[in-house]
C-alpha cells in the first residue's frame, strides 16, 4: 500500500465512524462542491466518459462503494448510513448512475470468487480500469433466464463460447461482460449453468446498441462467435452457475426496487403544481395525497426489507413484493404527471419551466419498462402468490 492509499484508507475509515448526523454533513458538503450543474438531472442517467470520470472521482475521494467492505476497497458503511448516502444524492438531485461491476458483479466476487480473482478484478472495478455489463436476458430467455441457450464448450484450457445477449445495459462502454452460459445438460434447467467473465474485446464478439423510447441508447445486443474464454475466467463451479444467477438478482433488486424513482416523480408533480398553480385543485391534490401515502409505505418496506437483507436474511419473495410496489407506483405517479401536464406546455415559459417540462416527459418514457425488466410485475406476482401466499 503506497502513502496515497493509506491517507485514502485512513479518510475512509474515520468516515465509517462518524456519528450518522456528522457523516451526512460530510457528503453534503462535498457533493455540494463537486457536483456542478450537468450533474443535477435526476432524471436522467450517466453514461460513457462523464460517468467513469464520475467514478474515479469518487473513487479518488474515499467517496467509491460505500456498500463493500473495507479490506476490499470500499467504504464498509452501515446499512443506516448506506440509506443517508443514498437521501443525500437524491436530496440534492444528482444525475443517477450505473455501475454493474460495484453493485452487481463486487459482491458476487467476494462470496464465490478465488483469491486471485478478487485481488486483481476489485481493485480494477473500483478504479473503472474494468467496466463491466451483465450478460443475462437473450432473445428467448428474458424472464425465463433458465431457458438460455448461449453456451460454452470445454476445450483445454479455455472455453468456447456461442450465442447471443440482449437489452445489456451499458455495453457500448464496457471492457468486460460478466455472463451466464450453457455448460451441461441436466433434467432441471437450473442446473448445466455457469457464470463467465468475459473481456469483451476478445476477438470473436460483436457488440450492437439499441436506442430505446426515450431516445437513450444505453441497450444493446452482444453476439458470441467461438469465442475463446480461459477456464480462469469461471466464476464459482462448473455447472452451479444458477445459484450465483440467484445471488446476484437479489442485489440487483435491491436497486431496482428502490422508491427513488416513484420519489422523483412526485417531486416533479410538486413542482408543477407550484409552476402552474394547480396544488389546489381538490382532483389534484387527492391524487397527491395518495401517492405520498403510498411512498411512505414504499420507503418503509424498502429500509425494512434492505435491513434484513444486509442482516443476512435470505427475501427472493419479499423482494418481488419490494419491486412490484415501487415500480408500479412510479409508472402510476409519471403517467399522471403528463396526464396533468398538456394544458400548460404551450404557454411561454422561463428556461427552468421548460426544462421542467422536459424532465416530466422524459421521466415518463423511462417509466414503461421498470415493471419488464428485472422480472415482469407478472412473474413477481406469481413469485409472491407461491412463495408468500402459498398458492
Amino acid at each position: 500500500m503506497n502513502r496515497l492509499e493509506e491517507i485514502s484508507a485512513s479518510v475512509v475509515a474515520r468516515r465509517s465512524e462518524l456519528a450518522d448526523a456528522d457523516f451526512r454533513a460530510a457528503w453534503r458538503a462535498w457533493l455540494e462542491e463537486h457536483c456542478d450543474v450537468q450533474m443535477l438531472r435526476p432524471a436522467r442517467r450517466l453514461a460513457g466518459a462523464p460517468l467513469k470520470a464520475w467514478l474515479r472521482k469518487l473513487n479518488v475521494h474515499g467517496w467509491r462503494a460505500p456498500g463493500w467492505p473495507r479490506e476490499h476497497g470500499g467504504m464498509g458503511l452501515s446499512f443506516a448510513k448506506q440509506l443517508i448516502y443514498r437521501e443525500e444524492l437524491e436530496r440534492l438531485g444528482v444525475t443517477r448512475w450505473l455501475d454493474l461491476g460495484e453493485t452487481l458483479l463486487g459482491p458476487m466476487l467476494m462470496r464465490h470468487g478465488t483469491q486471485e480473482q478478487k485481488a486483481t478484478l476489485l481493485p480494477r472495478i473500483l478504479d473503472c480500469s474494468d467496466f463491466w455489463c451483465q450478460g443475462y436476458s437473450e432473445p428467448n430467455a428474458g424472464s425465463d433466464l433458465a431457458s438460455l441457450r448461449t453456451t460454452a464448450v470445454r476445450d483445454g484450457d479455455d472455453f468456447i463460447v456461442n450465442g447471443q445477449k440482449i437489452w445489456t445495459t451499458f455495453v457500448q462502454d464496457a471492457t468486460h461482460i460478466f455472463t451466464l452460459v450453457r455448460t451441461g445438460r441436466y433434467e432441471r434447467r437450473q442446473q448445466g449453468i455457469s457464470f463467465l467473465l468475459i473481456d469483451i474485446e476478445t476477438p470473436g464478439i460483436t457488440r450492437r446498441g439499441i436506442r430505446n423510447i426515450a431516445g437513450d441508447s444505453e441497450f444493446g445486443e452482444v453476439f458470441f462467435d467461438d469465442v475463446r474464454v480461459p477456464s480462469s475466467q469461471l466464476l464459482g463451479t462448473l455447472d452451479e452457475g444458477w445459484t450465483i444467477a440467484k445471488s446476484l438478482l437479489e442485489f440487483e433488486r435491491t436497486s431496482i426496487g428502490s422508491p427513488f424513482l416513484a420519489d422523483l416523480a412526485l417531486k416533479m408533480l410538486n413542482s408543477l403544481a407550484e409552476r402552474c398553480s394547480i396544488a389546489d385543485d381538490p382532483v389534484f391534490a387527492a391524487r397527491m395525497k395518495g401517492f405520498a401515502s403510498e411512498l411512505d409505505v414504499a420507503r418503509l418496506l424498502y429500509a425494512d426489507l434492505c435491513g434484513r437483507f444486509v442482516a443476512g436474511e435470505k427475501l427472493d419473495s419479499e423482494f418481488s413484493m419490494m419491486k412490484l410496489v415501487s415500480t408500479e407506483l412510479f409508472q402510476r405517479t409519471a403517467e399522471y404527471a403528463v396526464e396533468v401536464l398538456p394544458p400548460y406546455q404551450a404557454g411561454h415559459h422561463d428556461q427552468s419551466t421548460r426544462v421542467l417540462f422536459e424532465e416530466i416527459n422524459h421521466l415518463y418514457l423511462i417509466s414503461r419498462p421498470v415493471t419488464i425488466f428485472g422480472g415482469t410485475s407478472e412473474v413477481q406476482r406469481d413469485i409472491i402468490s407461491r412463495s408468500l401466499l402459498a398458492v
